[in-house]
């Protein structure tokens, strides 16, 4: 999944230490699809709530290797921080069911274009909230995109909801968690930290129930889902990692690997079809996003 650049700190230089990290991280991600189209036959909700328990461990045994410990437990003491956790938790999960649902129901190309347009939502977002001056540049490319998703919502009759989805709840997400004042890997562990227990909660009624997977539905249902830790919590973490070592306008061009990816994978491996109004709508979002790239540029050499 896709990362918000403006969430993703000041760094000027670059490191070939922090691409590679962030490369990992990206084509980790950008991968992914193949992971949840095996898990397609089953519920959404119950893989995000697998993802959120077997992501604890994981963060877990990393923060420990890494001395951090100390971080969680003082933000777990703050009331302030766990609340505003609370909410960036409850928008990764929207975003995560969003996501799964996606991939393993025939919208991966929908999923690919919320995150095309996460870039641009990111910097309307600016303006509106935090009052940040757009370039003229950044106003076209916010209307292109715009336009696009028009184009589909008349298409379709109604707006691509998967696509806003994705695209408003990792926006938020990306907003808001610049807020929280703990590192990534930190404010991540203490996020599915507060999920785990209706997580769990919610797999022991379904198992209880007998629609649960995790154990009678064989070998290959269970290694998958309890992969489902290593495949959120890894490449989030190594992406944090890698971010801190790179400037700003890299990861935002970077960040075009994984919804690029996803549309390839989507068309070429899933067969969706792009019928016309996709073929209409992606180009406008890549030349807004070609303006946006362009103007990130200009300001990194500003600088």
């Amino acid at each position: 999944m896709a990362v918000d650049a403006s969430a993703t700190g000041t760094v000027n230089k670059d490191g070939a230490r922090g691409f590679v990290f962030a490369l990992t991280a990206y084509l980790m991600w950008g991968i992914l699809p193949f992971y949840m189209k095996a898990l397609g036959h089953i519920p959404s909700m119950e893989v995000i709530a697998h993802r959120i328990i077997w992501s604890v461990p994981v963060a877990g045994v990393v923060l420990l290797l890494l001395g951090r410990m100390g971080d969680v437990k003082a933000a777990l003491k703050a009331p302030r921080i766990v609340a505003m956790a609370c909410v960036t938790a409850t928008l990764v999960t929207i975003n995560w069911g969003t996501y799964v649902w996606a991939i393993g129901n025939g919208h991966s190309l929908d999923a690919a274009l919320g995150y095309f347009i996460n870039p641009l939502f990111s910097i309307a977002l600016g303006s509106l909230l935090l009052k940040e001056k757009l370039m003229p540049v950044q106003v076209v490319a916010i209307a292109l995109a715009a336009i696009a998703v028009a184009v589909l919502a008349f298409d379709a009759g109604g707006l691509p909801w998967v696509a806003i989805a994705l695209t408003v709840s990792w926006g938020f997400y990306g907003f808001l968690r610049k807020t929280l004042p703990v590192g990534a890997n930190q404010g991540f562990f203490v996020e599915v930290l507060l999920l785990c227990l209706p997580a769990l909660l919610y797999i022991v009624y379904l198992e209880t129930a007998g629609q649960g997977h995790l154990y009678r539905s064989g070998l290959y249902d269970t290694t998958l889902l309890i992969g489902c830790g290593l495949v959120t919590a890894l490449p989030l973490m190594i992406f944090a990692n890698g971010v801190k070592l790179l400037s700003l306008s890299t990861i935002g061009i970077m960040q075009y690997i994984v919804p690029t990816m996803i549309f390839i994978i989507a068309v070429f491996v899933f067969k969706e079809p792009l019928g016309m109004a996709r073929m209409i709508a992606f180009p406008l979002i890549w030349a807004g996003l070609v303006l946006y790239s362009w103007s990130l540029l200009r300001q990194a050499r500003a600088r």
